[in-house]
């Protein structure tokens, strides 16, 4: 009899724990997915956002769900596909929660059936262009921008969209001659993904590949290695690079300048879904949830200095703050089978041959 009571009392106590924990506005019954993720006890992220960034968030998850560990795993965004491919055909498993910047490689995973289905609670919340069949969702609002060297260029030689920057290149090669910098589009799936969409955007994209031609452009996978060689002299210009780690390098770094083009500006977002095969399901659940919640957003953008995608968050690094003073400028990336297309590989040949072509034209004048 004692002996049942003191599990009766036990199972109050986890019930009543698990109940206070409950976010506001979330169905009674989340409870049981709390109970079921702390007797999963972890749960395992492969993320393309480094660990250091990522710090306050599985902090603050940590505190808020203690019995949870965080097994968190940050690579780029081509080693997170091609790890977890593999897992997934040996079925091994591995990540229960799959969350990167590369959009399109995220929306292929779901089309090819690796991601759970999961209404989040948040969902109400969300803009209706970063929500997939209820399978992967955007998190951040982060736009493209242009960075210069502020000590070395000045005037118009600071491009203020996408033409002048086109302009620039072609009339002054001399000048930025291996002095021009942007991803890899080969390498970086975040770099083909922007310049496959600003194709859609800029219908003199081709002068502006013939300019990274005739300036003997310099490519990258990094983010960081073309802000550190800009600010420091070595380039002098940089396109489509990441917003936040730009506008965070620049408010520390007075060598380092940032515009958000005025005629259009690509936001990206990352992506996150939880694996179909995920060996802890419901502690994949709470990461995702907090990620969407308003309290994982207002850390996400003034810890993480990410920008976040709901327009309920205050501060600069929001989506709400960019919309008011950028209008209809913004141009997010959407979540959706559109940003596949160019993942067919006959495709990607053709884009990549021909921007191979232009860039062989720029360097031939």
């Amino acid at each position: 009899m004692l002996k049942n009571k003191i599990a009766a009392l036990a199972a109050a106590t986890v019930s009543s724990i698990a109940l206070a924990q409950i976010p506001a506005g979330y169905p009674a019954d989340y409870a049981q997915t709390i109970a079921a993720a702390n007797k999963e006890g972890k749960v395992v992220i492969y993320s393309a956002l480094d660990t250091k960034a990522a710090q306050p968030l599985i902090k603050d998850f940590s505190a808020l769900y203690p019995n949870v560990k965080v097994e968190y795993n940050d690579m780029n965004s081509t080693e997170i596909y091609n790890r977890f491919i593999a897992e997934q055909a040996s079925g091994q498993g591995g990540a229960d929660v799959v969350w990167s910047s590369a959009m399109d490689l995220q929306v292929k995973l779901v089309d090819d059936g690796h991601a759970m289905t999961y209404a989040s609670p948040e969902l109400k919340a969300m803009p209706s262009w970063a929500v997939y069949r209820n399978q992967a969702y955007g998190t951040t609002f982060e736009p493209a921008v242009f960075i210069y060297n502020k000590r070395l260029v000045t005037g118009n030689d600071i491009p203020q969209d996408h033409a002048a920057f086109a302009k620039i290149l072609a009339s002054e090669s001399a000048k930025f001659k291996g002095k021009v910098t942007t991803y890899d589009v080969e390498k970086s799936g975040v770099g083909f993904m922007f310049v496959v969409q600003d194709a859609k955007y800029f219908p003199q994209m081709d002068e502006l590949i013939k300019g990274f031609g005739a300036t003997q452009y310099r490519v990258y996978s990094s983010t960081g290695n073309m802000l550190e060689k800009t600010s420091s002299g070595e380039h002098l210009l940089g396109y489509n690079v990441l917003g936040p780690y730009a506008f965070t390098r620049a408010k520390k770094d007075a060598g380092l300048g940032v515009v958000m083009p005025k005629d259009f500006v690509l936001v990206l977002s990352r992506v996150i879904f939880i694996g179909k095969g995920a060996k802890d399901p419901d502690a994949a659940k709470l990461w995702v949830d907090y990620i969407l919640s308003q309290r994982g957003q207002k850390i996400l953008a003034n810890e993480s200095q990410l920008f976040a995608i709901r327009e309920d968050i205050p501060g600069e690094h929001t989506a709400g703050a960019l919309k008011k003073l950028y209008g209809d400028a913004l141009k997010p990336i959407p979540v959706s089978p559109e940003i596949v297309t160019y993942l067919d590989p006959k495709k990607r040949l053709e884009f990549l041959g021909h921007w191979k072509q232009m860039i062989q034209a720029g360097a031939g004048k």
